[in-house]
């Protein structure tokens, strides 16, 4: 029997920066060092660049990284893969992503999903353990962190790669890994469009589909022997004064796996940066709770008409937040426009049905996608 360890997203800042830098591996994974240190691999997802020299770029949203003597709390974890396909990894520019690469290679910790370039970002990670050949794919959503041909950054998510690289992959691969950042933030159900692409990664052949960068522990569902997850939430990630279960509440993926291929998932919850920092067991009484919300919240995805309805009305909560991008409102209108409305005003019908044509059709997209990558 072969024992996987999965793990969500790591951000060695705040609270927890500390005892990164100070090496203190006990008091960041406390009672979780028993599940990594007996498994015969342990992936994690880190989300940011390892910094040498602080190089931010432009981009929206939050600019994250971490010192370079961070990592050896990692390896002391027996942490041995670390997932870097995410859509902070190049907020350092492509220094932070090759920094983040050298500093891992010499602690002894393999990487995948981003490089230098889009080939070396794009790389399968091959990975045995005393009986099996295991194959790691990761992929990230398109944002700012994005590798192209001649630029470093993570592995775009590109489903004609993927059914290339993956049917090759099966040839001589005992089992494969697909790790996906991807998803709305906060939200624990998956997308409509993300559950399809999910299903059809196992279709294809990949045994576990984990979807990371919720930043909450989302429903998971075991479809054609394969194993989905909607997201883990974060490992070790502090947003202090932020406490709530959303952010603090996560679990790790526990893949046990036979000879022949077939595997069985645990789930391990914990609970992490909340009135304390590093990441713990839950009680038996909460975890026995968060497990009974979490197979709820994973029943109801069956139902594809109630994947469709709950992710209409999650993101009917947005239409001002959105309108107010699209016309280019700095933050103090984008929140009087939640509150007051005021862009209704703006947008007649016709304006939204071609707003809503643009968005939605794949040649209008690249045009704009092209055209705002050139703009000065």
């Amino acid at each position: 029997m072969t024992i996987i360890l999965i793990g969500g997203d790591i951000c060695p800042i705040r609270r927890n920066y500390k005892s990164f830098v100070e090496g203190n591996t006990s008091i960041l994974f406390n009672d979780l060092l028993i599940p990594f240190s007996t498994a015969d691999l342990s992936i994690v997802n880190l989300e940011c660049p390892i910094v040498k020299e602080v190089s931010p770029i432009s981009k929206s949203g939050p600019i994250l990284g971490a010192d370079i003597q961070s990592m050896q709390v990692l390896k002391d974890a027996n942490i041995q893969v670390i997932n870097l396909a995410n859509n902070h990894i190049l907020d350092h520019g492509p220094m932070g992503v090759e920094n983040t690469i050298s500093v891992c290679k010499k602690v002894g910790i393999s990487t995948v999903g981003a490089g230098k370039n889009l080939d070396q970002a794009g790389e399968i990670l091959q990975y045995r353990t005393s009986n099996l050949k295991i194959g790691i794919m990761a992929y990230a959503e398109h944002e700012c962190s994005i590798a192209s041909k001649t630029s470093a950054g993570a592995n775009p998510l590109n489903l004609m790669d993927y059914i290339k690289k993956i049917r090759q992959l099966k040839k001589n691969t005992d089992y494969i890994i697909v790790l996906l950042h991807a998803g709305k933030e906060h939200y624990p159900y998956p997308p409509p469009q993300l559950q399809q692409l999910c299903r059809f990664m196992i279709e294809e052949g990949a045994n576990a589909v984990i979807c990371q960068h919720s930043h909450c522990a989302g429903a998971y569902e075991d479809y054609h022997d394969g194993h989905i997850i909607y997201g883990q939430g974060n490992l070790i990630f502090d947003a202090y004064p932020r406490i709530d279960n959303l952010w603090c509440h996560g679990y790790l993926v526990k893949l046990c796996i036979s000879g022949n291929g077939k595997s069985n998932m645990e789930i391990v919850p914990f609970v992490q940066s909340d009135n304390q920092i590093g990441a713990r067991r839950m009680s038996k009484e909460n975890e026995s709770i968060f497990l009974s919300e979490l197979g709820e919240k994973s029943a109801k995805i069956k139902d594809i008409d109630f994947v469709e309805k709950e992710w209409e009305s999650f993101c009917k909560q947005f239409r001002y937040t959105y309108s107010s991008i699209f016309r280019g409102h700095n933050r103090l209108f984008r929140f009087l426009n939640r509150l007051f409305h005021f862009s209704d005003l703006f947008y007649t019908k016709h304006d939204q049905l071609v707003l809503q044509n643009i968005v939605r059709c794949e040649s209008h997209r690249e045009a704009i996608i092209a055209m705002l990558s050139t703009a000065k």
